[in-house]
């Protein structure tokens, strides 16, 4: 009997040895590309879940890669290189409106929040001050060219003729550009331009009003992705959800643990005070984006977004000239899983914000 109650605790013993890895083996895998040359502290529904345990706790391992820009993210994701990725919504639309790619937006995460920017202290003072002038965009093809060629068009431009790209890339590069004279703007989202002004630029800005109440930034997937597993957009869009709030309730936790768990992406070239100081800033540029998208569902789903709230982009980028036509049912543009956004968003927010404010690690 001893033998025996002696086998049973050693075969309990090696069983909860082996259960990490055992579950481990059973979590499934997903690629998911970010449409950005860098990720970093920015892009916290991204960063976070895999610290946080997020997605694990889901069922699924997700790896998250920088995918460069926003058009070479869909054209991955075609090629079934990723299962998942985060674009802007011109590339994402334009790849159902003018391609039949059938892509499908699971979480809006930020509005447009873009501007094109120059030197406060130059000559340009107006849109048509840009005429004959060079501007510089992260890469050629970053979802903003699309969004700068329509804003140079409204006010009257040509943007094949008046004005000429530069790939300028991210970080201090792209503000050596303008300081230099390389390029007389810039044309960045949010995060990127409280980047700049951390660094010390000062800018006169130029972007449509309208632009701040249009979805943008947002995560999507292949209809055929989604048929094969309905249940991978639940666990990764909940995920993210979570991980939004989290960064909401404690940014400078997500910064703590940006550093930590990824510490290529740390800031270097000051003192410490100085480098928290601006990459809480960074952060600060993405959230209010953040904030808006989640204005749009009502301030209180994450990720939410309408038929009617695409239709009213679709319209926009036609005006623009971003799309060439229209889709018959703007609601393809979204998951059609029905109450998709109430079901991502059903955690126990109290427990996340009580996680955030103590700032633990799973």
């Amino acid at each position: 009997m001893k033998k025996q109650i002696a086998f049973v605790l050693a075969l309990a013993l090696t069983l909860a040895l082996a259960a990490p890895g055992f579950a481990d083996a059973q979590l499934k895998k997903v690629t998911f590309g970010v449409g950005t040359l860098s990720l970093n502290v920015t892009y916290p529904w991204a960063m976070m879940p895999p610290v946080l345990g997020y997605w694990r706790e889901e069922g699924y391992d997700v790896e998250v890669i920088a995918a460069q820009n926003s058009v070479q993210a869909v054209q991955l994701m075609t090629a079934g290189k990723l299962d998942v990725i985060e674009a802007n919504s011109g590339p994402l639309m334009q790849a159902l409106a003018t391609n039949d790619i059938a892509v499908r937006t699971m979480m809006v995460n930020t509005v447009i929040d873009w501007s094109l920017v120059s030197k406060e202290d130059g000559p340009i003072k107006k849109i048509q001050d840009f005429k004959g002038k060079l501007i510089g965009v992260s890469s050629l093809g970053t979802g903003g060219v699309a969004l700068l060629r329509s804003y140079l068009s409204a006010n009257g431009m040509d943007p094949d003729k008046d004005i000429t790209l530069v790939a300028t890339g991210v970080g201090p590069a792209a503000l050596l550009a303008l300081r230099t004279d390389r390029v007389q703007g810039l044309m960045y989202w949010g995060a990127a331009i409280n980047s700049f002004e951390v660094a010390g630029g000062k800018f006169t800005s130029f972007f449509d009003p309208k632009w701040r109440k249009y979805p943008d930034f947002s995560m999507a997937a292949l209809q055929s992705t989604l048929d094969k597993d309905p249940n991978m957009a639940v666990a990764l869009v909940r995920g993210a959800a979570k991980a939004s709030l989290f960064s909401m309730t404690n940014p400078d936790c997500v910064r703590r643990l940006q550093w930590q768990k990824y510490p290529d992406t740390k800031p270097t070239g000051a003192a410490e005070d100085v480098l928290i100081k601006g990459d809480l800033y960074r952060l600060k540029g993405q959230q209010d984006g953040m904030q808006q998208a989640l204005d749009i569902g009502g301030g209180k789903l994450w990720g939410k977004a309408s038929a009617q709230d695409f239709a009213a982009l679709e319209d926009f980028f036609i005006e623009t000239k971003v799309l060439t036509r229209k889709i018959a049912n703007p609601a393809d543009y979204l998951i059609s899983t029905p109450g998709f956004f109430e079901r991502v968003n059903d955690f126990d927010h109290a427990a996340v914000i009580r996680q955030a404010k103590e700032c633990k690690v799973p």
